[in-house]
Protein backbone atom coordinates (compact mmCIF):
# COMPACT_ATOMS: atom_id res chain seq x y z
CA UNK A 1 0.00 0.00 0.00
CA UNK A 2 1.41 3.35 -1.09
CA UNK A 3 1.01 6.57 0.84
CA UNK A 4 0.79 9.86 -1.02
CA UNK A 5 2.23 13.25 -0.07
CA UNK A 6 -0.52 15.23 -1.80
CA UNK A 7 -4.15 14.34 -2.46
CA UNK A 8 -6.33 16.38 -4.82
CA UNK A 9 -10.04 15.75 -4.25
CA UNK A 10 -12.09 17.45 -6.94
CA UNK A 11 -15.88 17.54 -6.69
CA UNK A 12 -17.66 18.10 -10.00
CA UNK A 13 -20.73 19.60 -8.38
CA UNK A 14 -23.90 17.63 -9.30
CA UNK A 15 -22.35 15.07 -11.70
CA UNK A 16 -24.56 12.18 -10.62
CA UNK A 17 -24.37 8.85 -12.41
CA UNK A 18 -27.69 7.07 -12.00
CA UNK A 19 -30.62 7.00 -9.62
CA UNK A 20 -30.14 5.56 -6.14
CA UNK A 21 -32.47 2.74 -5.05
CA UNK A 22 -34.57 5.20 -3.02
CA UNK A 23 -34.67 7.86 -5.74
CA UNK A 24 -38.41 7.37 -6.28
CA UNK A 25 -39.02 8.57 -2.72
CA UNK A 26 -37.56 11.90 -3.83
CA UNK A 27 -39.39 12.00 -7.15
CA UNK A 28 -36.15 11.17 -8.97
CA UNK A 29 -36.70 7.69 -10.41
CA UNK A 30 -34.74 7.11 -13.62
CA UNK A 31 -32.46 10.10 -13.28
CA UNK A 32 -28.90 9.95 -14.58
CA UNK A 33 -27.11 13.29 -14.87
CA UNK A 34 -24.00 12.05 -16.69
CA UNK A 35 -25.93 9.75 -19.01
CA UNK A 36 -28.53 12.40 -19.83
CA UNK A 37 -25.84 14.96 -20.63
CA UNK A 38 -24.11 12.51 -22.95
CA UNK A 39 -27.34 11.64 -24.75
CA UNK A 40 -28.21 15.30 -25.29
CA UNK A 41 -25.28 16.16 -27.57
CA UNK A 42 -23.86 14.82 -30.82
CA UNK A 43 -20.23 15.21 -29.77
CA UNK A 44 -18.70 14.83 -26.33
CA UNK A 45 -14.92 15.34 -26.31
CA UNK A 46 -13.50 14.27 -22.95
CA UNK A 47 -10.24 12.41 -23.73
CA UNK A 48 -8.71 12.71 -20.26
CA UNK A 49 -11.80 11.51 -18.42
CA UNK A 50 -12.01 8.75 -21.00
CA UNK A 51 -8.41 7.64 -20.31
CA UNK A 52 -9.08 7.58 -16.58
CA UNK A 53 -11.97 5.17 -17.18
CA UNK A 54 -15.16 7.23 -16.92
CA UNK A 55 -16.82 5.44 -19.85
CA UNK A 56 -15.64 2.08 -18.47
CA UNK A 57 -17.59 2.86 -15.32
CA UNK A 58 -20.61 4.56 -16.88
CA UNK A 59 -21.53 3.85 -20.53
CA UNK A 60 -21.71 7.01 -22.61
CA UNK A 61 -23.32 7.59 -26.00
CA UNK A 62 -20.27 8.97 -27.82
CA UNK A 63 -17.34 7.98 -25.59
CA UNK A 64 -15.98 4.45 -25.78
CA UNK A 65 -14.57 2.48 -22.90
CA UNK A 66 -10.79 2.08 -23.13
CA UNK A 67 -8.96 -1.23 -23.11
CA UNK A 68 -6.43 -0.14 -20.48
CA UNK A 69 -7.84 2.67 -18.32
CA UNK A 70 -5.34 4.64 -16.26
CA UNK A 71 -7.57 5.10 -13.23
CA UNK A 72 -9.47 3.04 -10.73
CA UNK A 73 -13.16 3.65 -10.53
CA UNK A 74 -16.41 2.83 -8.75
CA UNK A 75 -19.80 4.22 -7.83
CA UNK A 76 -20.40 5.76 -4.43
CA UNK A 77 -23.88 5.64 -2.91
CA UNK A 78 -25.15 8.33 -0.56
CA UNK A 79 -25.94 7.12 2.95
CA UNK A 80 -27.27 10.47 4.18
CA UNK A 81 -30.85 11.62 3.84
CA UNK A 82 -31.25 14.26 1.17
CA UNK A 83 -29.52 15.40 -1.99
CA UNK A 84 -27.87 18.64 -0.96
CA UNK A 85 -24.40 20.07 -1.57
CA UNK A 86 -23.60 20.34 2.12
CA UNK A 87 -24.97 16.88 2.87
CA UNK A 88 -22.83 15.31 0.16
CA UNK A 89 -19.62 17.09 1.14
CA UNK A 90 -20.08 16.52 4.87
CA UNK A 91 -20.60 12.82 4.17
CA UNK A 92 -17.39 12.70 2.13
CA UNK A 93 -15.55 13.89 5.23
CA UNK A 94 -17.23 11.44 7.58
CA UNK A 95 -20.50 13.01 8.79
CA UNK A 96 -23.78 11.30 7.93
CA UNK A 97 -26.79 13.63 7.80
CA UNK A 98 -30.05 11.96 8.79
CA UNK A 99 -32.16 15.11 9.02
CA UNK A 100 -31.94 16.99 5.72
CA UNK A 101 -31.71 20.75 5.55
CA UNK A 102 -34.99 22.48 4.81
CA UNK A 103 -35.92 23.66 1.34
CA UNK A 104 -38.69 26.13 0.57
CA UNK A 105 -38.72 25.82 -3.20
CA UNK A 106 -42.44 25.16 -3.61
CA UNK A 107 -43.92 27.22 -0.79
CA UNK A 108 -41.60 30.14 -0.13
CA UNK A 109 -40.57 30.95 3.42
CA UNK A 110 -43.13 30.79 6.24
CA UNK A 111 -44.94 33.96 7.25
CA UNK A 112 -43.56 33.75 10.79
CA UNK A 113 -39.95 33.61 9.58
CA UNK A 114 -40.41 36.63 7.32
CA UNK A 115 -42.20 38.63 10.00
CA UNK A 116 -39.31 38.11 12.40
CA UNK A 117 -36.74 38.95 9.73
CA UNK A 118 -38.65 42.09 8.76
CA UNK A 119 -39.03 43.22 12.37
CA UNK A 120 -35.35 42.75 13.17
CA UNK A 121 -34.01 44.35 9.98
CA UNK A 122 -36.61 47.12 9.79
CA UNK A 123 -37.27 46.36 6.13
CA UNK A 124 -40.28 45.30 4.11
CA UNK A 125 -39.60 41.96 2.40
CA UNK A 126 -40.43 41.37 -1.26
CA UNK A 127 -39.92 38.28 -3.41
CA UNK A 128 -40.24 35.19 -1.23
CA UNK A 129 -40.25 32.61 -3.97
CA UNK A 130 -37.94 30.28 -5.80
CA UNK A 131 -36.16 32.07 -8.62
CA UNK A 132 -32.83 32.51 -10.34
CA UNK A 133 -30.80 35.46 -9.11
CA UNK A 134 -30.79 37.18 -12.48
CA UNK A 135 -34.54 36.78 -12.94
CA UNK A 136 -35.48 38.19 -9.55
CA UNK A 137 -33.24 41.21 -10.05
CA UNK A 138 -34.96 41.99 -13.35
CA UNK A 139 -38.33 41.66 -11.63
CA UNK A 140 -37.71 43.45 -8.33
CA UNK A 141 -34.38 45.31 -8.48
CA UNK A 142 -35.90 48.65 -9.44
CA UNK A 143 -38.48 48.36 -6.64
CA UNK A 144 -35.80 47.61 -4.07
CA UNK A 145 -33.75 50.64 -5.13
CA UNK A 146 -36.79 52.95 -5.11
CA UNK A 147 -38.31 51.80 -1.79
CA UNK A 148 -35.51 50.30 0.31
CA UNK A 149 -37.42 47.04 0.48
CA UNK A 150 -35.39 43.81 0.76
CA UNK A 151 -35.46 41.03 -1.83
CA UNK A 152 -35.56 37.60 -0.19
CA UNK A 153 -35.73 34.46 -2.31
CA UNK A 154 -34.70 30.82 -2.45
CA UNK A 155 -33.84 28.19 -5.06
CA UNK A 156 -33.89 24.43 -5.35
CA UNK A 157 -31.10 24.30 -2.77
CA UNK A 158 -31.48 24.70 0.98
CA UNK A 159 -30.77 28.44 0.93
CA UNK A 160 -32.19 31.81 1.91
CA UNK A 161 -30.79 34.51 -0.35
CA UNK A 162 -30.95 38.28 0.12
CA UNK A 163 -30.21 40.77 -2.66
CA UNK A 164 -28.85 44.22 -1.97
CA UNK A 165 -27.71 46.97 -4.30
CA UNK A 166 -24.18 47.96 -3.27
CA UNK A 167 -24.84 51.66 -3.83
CA UNK A 168 -28.32 52.08 -2.32
CA UNK A 169 -28.72 49.18 0.10
CA UNK A 170 -25.06 49.05 1.09
CA UNK A 171 -22.78 46.06 1.37
CA UNK A 172 -22.35 46.17 5.13
CA UNK A 173 -26.10 46.51 5.64
CA UNK A 174 -26.65 43.51 3.38
CA UNK A 175 -24.19 41.44 5.40
CA UNK A 176 -25.86 42.56 8.63
CA UNK A 177 -29.29 41.48 7.39
CA UNK A 178 -27.88 38.11 6.35
CA UNK A 179 -26.34 37.63 9.79
CA UNK A 180 -29.77 38.22 11.32
CA UNK A 181 -31.33 35.77 8.85
CA UNK A 182 -28.69 33.17 9.71
CA UNK A 183 -29.52 33.49 13.41
CA UNK A 184 -33.25 33.16 12.76
CA UNK A 185 -32.84 30.12 10.52
CA UNK A 186 -31.00 28.11 13.15
CA UNK A 187 -34.41 26.85 14.27
CA UNK A 188 -34.96 23.25 13.17
CA UNK A 189 -38.18 24.01 11.32
CA UNK A 190 -36.50 26.81 9.35
CA UNK A 191 -32.94 25.50 9.18
CA UNK A 192 -31.45 26.09 5.74
CA UNK A 193 -27.94 25.05 4.87
CA UNK A 194 -26.83 28.53 3.83
CA UNK A 195 -27.90 32.15 3.95
CA UNK A 196 -26.36 33.95 0.98
CA UNK A 197 -25.72 37.68 0.52
CA UNK A 198 -26.22 38.53 -3.17
CA UNK A 199 -24.91 42.06 -3.84
CA UNK A 200 -25.46 43.68 -7.20
CA UNK A 201 -24.87 46.94 -9.06
CA UNK A 202 -26.89 48.82 -11.66
CA UNK A 203 -29.91 51.14 -11.55
CA UNK A 204 -32.48 49.66 -13.93
CA UNK A 205 -33.59 46.52 -15.73
CA UNK A 206 -31.09 45.22 -18.22
CA UNK A 207 -28.18 46.79 -16.33
CA UNK A 208 -28.17 44.78 -13.10
CA UNK A 209 -25.04 42.72 -12.47
CA UNK A 210 -24.23 40.58 -9.44
CA UNK A 211 -20.81 41.29 -7.97
CA UNK A 212 -18.06 39.12 -6.52
CA UNK A 213 -18.83 40.36 -2.99
CA UNK A 214 -21.20 37.45 -2.40
CA UNK A 215 -20.89 36.02 1.10
CA UNK A 216 -22.25 32.68 2.37
CA UNK A 217 -23.31 32.09 5.97
CA UNK A 218 -23.35 28.32 6.39
CA UNK A 219 -24.35 26.02 9.21
CA UNK A 220 -21.24 24.63 10.86
CA UNK A 221 -20.79 20.86 10.61
CA UNK A 222 -22.41 19.19 13.63
CA UNK A 223 -19.13 17.48 14.54
CA UNK A 224 -15.46 17.30 13.66
CA UNK A 225 -14.64 16.05 10.16
CA UNK A 226 -11.58 14.56 8.51
CA UNK A 227 -10.61 18.13 7.60
CA UNK A 228 -10.27 18.98 11.30
CA UNK A 229 -8.17 15.88 11.88
CA UNK A 230 -5.80 16.79 9.04
CA UNK A 231 -5.40 20.38 10.21
CA UNK A 232 -4.87 19.33 13.83
CA UNK A 233 -2.11 16.97 12.65
CA UNK A 234 -0.26 19.90 11.06
CA UNK A 235 -1.09 19.00 7.46
CA UNK A 236 -2.04 21.44 4.73
CA UNK A 237 -5.78 21.59 4.02
CA UNK A 238 -6.28 23.86 1.01
CA UNK A 239 -9.76 24.59 -0.34
CA UNK A 240 -10.83 25.87 -3.75
CA UNK A 241 -14.31 27.13 -4.59
CA UNK A 242 -17.28 26.63 -2.26
CA UNK A 243 -15.52 24.27 0.18
CA UNK A 244 -14.87 27.03 2.74
CA UNK A 245 -18.56 27.97 2.68
CA UNK A 246 -19.77 24.38 2.87
CA UNK A 247 -17.70 23.70 6.00
CA UNK A 248 -17.95 27.27 7.35
CA UNK A 249 -14.15 27.44 7.30
CA UNK A 250 -13.75 24.45 9.66
CA UNK A 251 -10.58 22.40 9.24
CA UNK A 252 -8.96 24.55 6.56
CA UNK A 253 -5.49 26.09 6.51
CA UNK A 254 -6.05 28.03 3.27
CA UNK A 255 -9.09 28.91 1.18
CA UNK A 256 -9.39 30.17 -2.38
CA UNK A 257 -12.60 31.63 -3.82
CA UNK A 258 -13.32 30.87 -7.46
CA UNK A 259 -15.06 32.99 -10.09
CA UNK A 260 -16.04 29.94 -12.17
CA UNK A 261 -15.32 26.25 -12.53
CA UNK A 262 -12.64 26.97 -15.10
CA UNK A 263 -11.07 29.46 -12.69
CA UNK A 264 -11.27 26.84 -9.95
CA UNK A 265 -9.31 24.42 -12.07
CA UNK A 266 -6.77 27.14 -12.91
CA UNK A 267 -6.33 27.74 -9.18
CA UNK A 268 -5.91 24.01 -8.59
CA UNK A 269 -3.28 23.81 -11.34
CA UNK A 270 -1.32 26.62 -9.69
CA UNK A 271 -1.57 24.87 -6.32
CA UNK A 272 -0.27 21.69 -7.94
CA UNK A 273 2.90 23.60 -8.86
CA UNK A 274 3.55 24.21 -5.15
CA UNK A 275 5.21 21.94 -2.65
CA UNK A 276 2.66 21.12 0.05
CA UNK A 277 1.86 18.15 2.25
CA UNK A 278 -1.80 17.33 2.67
CA UNK A 279 -5.12 17.81 0.90
CA UNK A 280 -6.33 20.16 -1.83
CA UNK A 281 -10.14 19.98 -1.76
CA UNK A 282 -11.97 21.52 -4.72
CA UNK A 283 -15.61 22.23 -5.55
CA UNK A 284 -16.53 23.23 -9.10
CA UNK A 285 -20.02 24.71 -8.91
CA UNK A 286 -20.89 25.85 -12.44
CA UNK A 287 -22.07 22.38 -13.51
CA UNK A 288 -24.81 22.65 -10.90
CA UNK A 289 -25.56 26.38 -10.77
CA UNK A 290 -25.36 27.28 -14.47
CA UNK A 291 -26.50 24.11 -16.20
CA UNK A 292 -28.18 21.60 -13.88
CA UNK A 293 -30.61 23.96 -12.16
CA UNK A 294 -31.27 25.76 -15.44
CA UNK A 295 -31.98 22.45 -17.17
CA UNK A 296 -29.45 22.93 -19.94
CA UNK A 297 -27.89 19.55 -20.84
CA UNK A 298 -25.94 20.96 -23.77
CA UNK A 299 -24.37 23.65 -21.59
CA UNK A 300 -23.56 20.98 -19.02
CA UNK A 301 -21.80 18.91 -21.70
CA UNK A 302 -19.72 21.86 -22.84
CA UNK A 303 -18.75 22.58 -19.21
CA UNK A 304 -17.51 19.01 -18.81
CA UNK A 305 -15.42 19.45 -21.95
CA UNK A 306 -13.87 22.63 -20.53
CA UNK A 307 -13.12 20.75 -17.33
CA UNK A 308 -11.50 17.92 -19.28
CA UNK A 309 -9.12 20.35 -20.97
CA UNK A 310 -7.99 21.72 -17.60
CA UNK A 311 -7.83 18.20 -16.19
CA UNK A 312 -5.22 17.40 -18.82
CA UNK A 313 -3.08 20.29 -17.56
CA UNK A 314 -3.43 19.08 -13.97
CA UNK A 315 -2.58 15.47 -14.82
CA UNK A 316 0.67 16.61 -16.42
CA UNK A 317 1.74 18.10 -13.07
CA UNK A 318 1.07 15.04 -10.92
CA UNK A 319 3.91 12.83 -9.71
CA UNK A 320 4.03 9.43 -8.09
CA UNK A 321 3.51 10.99 -4.65
CA UNK A 322 0.21 12.51 -5.77
CA UNK A 323 -3.29 11.01 -5.74
CA UNK A 324 -6.25 12.47 -7.62
CA UNK A 325 -9.81 11.67 -6.51
CA UNK A 326 -12.59 12.89 -8.85
CA UNK A 327 -16.16 12.62 -7.64
CA UNK A 328 -19.48 14.47 -7.20
CA UNK A 329 -21.79 15.40 -4.33
CA UNK A 330 -25.27 14.62 -5.75
CA UNK A 331 -27.07 14.67 -9.07
CA UNK A 332 -28.85 17.41 -11.00
CA UNK A 333 -30.19 15.74 -14.12
CA UNK A 334 -30.78 18.60 -16.59
CA UNK A 335 -33.44 16.56 -18.43
CA UNK A 336 -35.50 15.88 -15.28
CA UNK A 337 -38.64 17.76 -14.27
CA UNK A 338 -38.37 20.81 -12.03
CA UNK A 339 -35.08 22.46 -11.09
CA UNK A 340 -34.10 20.51 -7.99
CA UNK A 341 -31.10 18.29 -7.33
CA UNK A 342 -31.62 14.61 -8.07
CA UNK A 343 -30.99 11.65 -5.76
CA UNK A 344 -28.16 9.78 -7.51
CA UNK A 345 -25.05 7.75 -6.92
CA UNK A 346 -21.83 9.47 -7.95
CA UNK A 347 -18.70 8.35 -9.80
CA UNK A 348 -15.30 8.02 -8.17
CA UNK A 349 -12.23 8.13 -10.39
CA UNK A 350 -8.90 7.66 -8.63
CA UNK A 351 -5.56 8.15 -10.35
CA UNK A 352 -1.87 8.43 -9.56
CA UNK A 353 1.14 8.07 -11.88
CA UNK A 354 2.27 5.45 -9.35
CA UNK A 355 -0.58 3.15 -10.43
CA UNK A 356 0.61 0.47 -12.81
CA UNK A 357 -2.87 -0.21 -14.19
CA UNK A 358 -6.48 0.82 -13.80
CA UNK A 359 -9.38 -1.35 -12.69
CA UNK A 360 -12.99 -1.43 -11.55
CA UNK A 361 -13.35 -1.20 -7.79
CA UNK A 362 -16.21 -2.40 -5.64
CA UNK A 363 -19.00 0.14 -5.25
CA UNK A 364 -19.21 1.79 -1.84
CA UNK A 365 -22.31 2.32 0.35
CA UNK A 366 -21.27 5.84 1.34
CA UNK A 367 -19.34 8.86 0.11
CA UNK A 368 -17.38 8.64 3.38
CA UNK A 369 -14.83 6.28 1.84
CA UNK A 370 -13.18 9.43 0.50
CA UNK A 371 -12.46 10.99 3.88
CA UNK A 372 -11.52 7.66 5.44
CA UNK A 373 -9.04 7.00 2.63
CA UNK A 374 -7.50 10.45 3.03
CA UNK A 375 -7.24 9.98 6.80
CA UNK A 376 -5.51 6.62 6.50
CA UNK A 377 -3.14 7.94 3.86
CA UNK A 378 -1.91 10.67 6.20
CA UNK A 379 -1.97 8.49 9.30
CA UNK A 380 -4.57 10.51 11.21
CA UNK A 381 -7.42 9.13 13.28
CA UNK A 382 -10.99 9.65 12.13
CA UNK A 383 -12.75 12.03 14.55
CA UNK A 384 -15.24 10.60 17.00
CA UNK A 385 -18.68 10.24 15.44
CA UNK A 386 -17.47 9.98 11.86
CA UNK A 387 -17.93 7.02 9.53
CA UNK A 388 -16.16 5.56 6.53
CA UNK A 389 -13.92 2.68 5.52
CA UNK A 390 -10.68 3.42 3.70
CA UNK A 391 -9.99 2.01 0.25
CA UNK A 392 -6.35 3.14 0.25
CA UNK A 393 -5.21 -0.46 -0.09
CA UNK A 394 -7.06 -0.66 -3.41
CA UNK A 395 -5.37 2.44 -4.78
Amino acid sequence: MKNYKRIFTIVIDSLGAGALPDAADYGDAGTDTLGSVSRSVDTFVIPHLQKLGLANLHPLKQVAAVEKPLGRFAYLNEASTGKDTMTGHWEMMGLIVTKPFRTFTKTGFPKELLEELSARTGRVIIGNKSASGTEILEELGEEEIATGHMIVYTSADSVLQICGNEETFGLEELYHCCEIAREITQKDEWKVGRVIARPYIGKKKGEFQRTSNRHDYAVKPYGKTVLNALKDAGLDVISVGKIADIFDGEGLTESNKSKSSVHGMEQTIEIAKRDFHGLCYVNLVDFDALWGHRRDPQGYAREIEKFDQKLGELLALLGEDDLLLLTADHGNDPTHTGTDHTRERVPLLAYSPAMKYGKRLQDAPTFAVIGATIAENFGVEMPKGTVGTSILGQL
